[in-house]
């Protein structure tokens, strides 16, 4: 089970980053004038980074309690 977590920890860094590359890119290219693109791709960012949070301290409790 801990392999599983560690796992998805690791692919929602991932996400996490590749939400964050495509964010600059976007913002880089200035195509985006009203901002909807960036507004969108941040909410899908801070969602990433909270799962992954949240995965971070199941494992750290899985660890303390020898799971």
């Amino acid at each position: 089970m801990t392999g599983l977590v560690i796992t998805l920890i690791v692919l929602g860094a991932l996400a996490t980053a590749a939400v964050l590359v495509r964010g600059i890119i976007v913002m880089a290219r200035g195509k985006d004038i009203t901002g909807q693109q960036s507004n969108k791709l941040m909410s899908y960012r801070v969602l990433l980074q909270g799962v992954t949070v949240v995965l971070v301290i199941i494992l750290i409790m899985m660890s303390r309690n020898g799971g």
